[in-house]
């Protein structure tokens, strides 16, 4: 038996482990103009039966990057998980081929609940504007995307020196024009997306009028859709939530040539007064990533038809869903094991 946890929430902690810990001190909007968000996600498992053996896998440790810093990160797992040979917390972390940090657990113990908690701070920086007419003509782009035999070594074969930074991001980049499971290339998304690859140049007006299309075409419908669901089925239902939001924008993208890769996360709860509360905002989240150079990574959420900012706090990335699931695992026994899950995101106010 398989367990998935889809979105993600908070409850009451109790005692367990805590692996690892960071100390931090805590602060609100420093002078850089960083907002700094306090996050909770849990999820909780009962289960009708006793579960015999359990081993799980989680992506919980948010990425440190230009625009966002993270402090106090921290797991709690209930009941405490098997001691490993090194790790008395008993979980492990390792990272995944995308540079994600990985966490594993396992419990041979009989248990018949379990509950999941992480908690940190993050400081988020708005990413730089994305000017109309930014990046590549996507055409330009999808040919240099391509497969090439003689650029197929790994990239650790070639000197560190002769590779430039912008030759070395293009290289990793290249991988998310490729096929996965539940964002492939197909003719069904290059034919939805073909009236706005006519009408649009460059890579980044491109990716933005394809996501303002998913928001205005597609139905946000909860539960409607399953974790297996893939971006062909989303794009025939023409409904789902942010997951297939994301693997529809990615399919379309990847169909004509180009990179784009699928990030799990959360949003702000309660925004600031004024604005609009956006939609997937109790659950974890999820968006794209469009490889735009010379801008690099361009994020957005098409589920809120925005372009990613500091309301949007990453967790991990990855070809789709399936590689980067917040929490997933196989057990033995249990039943009834549908997971409870909360989110909580909140600024951290001003002393």
């Amino acid at each position: 038996m398989t367990a998935d946890d889809l979105d993600s929430g908070t409850p009451e902690s109790k005692p367990g482990n805590v692996a690892p810990a960071e100390e931090a001190p805590r602060a609100s909007v420093d002078n850089a103009g960083v907002r700094w968000l306090r996050v909770r996600h849990a999820t909780r498992y009962r289960y009708d039966a006793g579960v015999e053996v359990a081993h799980h896998l989680a992506h919980l440790r948010p990425r440190e990057s230009a625009t966002q810093q993270v402090r106090g990160w921290a797991l709690l797992v209930t009941p405490h998980p098997d001691p490993g040979v090194e790790l008395a917390s008993g979980i492990r972390e390792h990272l995944d081929p995308w540079g994600n940090a990985r966490q594993v657990f396992a419990h041979s113990q009989v248990h018949d609940q379990l509950e999941v908690v992480s908690t940190f701070e993050v400081g988020v920086t708005a990413p730089a504007p994305v000017p109309p007419g930014a990046g590549l003509p996507w055409r330009e782009l999808a040919l240099t995307l391509r497969y090439h035999a003689e650029t197929s070594a790994p990239l650790e074969c070639a000197p560190v020196d002769r590779l430039a930074a912008a030759a070395r991001a293009a290289f990793e980049a290249a991988e998310f024009a490729l096929d996965s499971e539940l964002a492939p290339r197909a003719p069904a998304l290059a034919q939805w997306a073909s009236a706005d690859a006519r009408a649009h140049e460059c890579v980044a007006d491109l990716a933005i009028a394809l996501m303002h299309r998913v928001h205005a075409e597609f139905e946000y419908l909860p539960q409607s859709t399953s974790v297996s669901t893939g971006a062909l089925e989303a794009l025939s239902l023409r409904h789902g939530v942010c997951q297939d939001f994301a693997h529809v924008l990615i399919g379309a993208c990847r169909s004509l040539g180009l990179a784009a890769r699928y990030v799990s996360g959360y949003l702000l709860t309660q925004p600031p007064a004024g604005q609009p509360r956006l939609v997937g905002a109790d659950a974890s989240h999820a968006w794209v990533q469009v490889w735009c150079p010379p801008l690099g990574w361009i994020a957005l959420d098409p589920t809120n038809d925005v372009i990613v900012g500091t309301d949007h706090v990453t967790l991990a990335w990855g070809r789709d869903y399936a590689d980067v699931a917040p929490l997933r695992g196989v057990i033995r026994g249990g039943s009834g094991n549908a997971p409870q899950v909360e989110v909580t995101v909140e600024p951290i106010e001003p002393a």
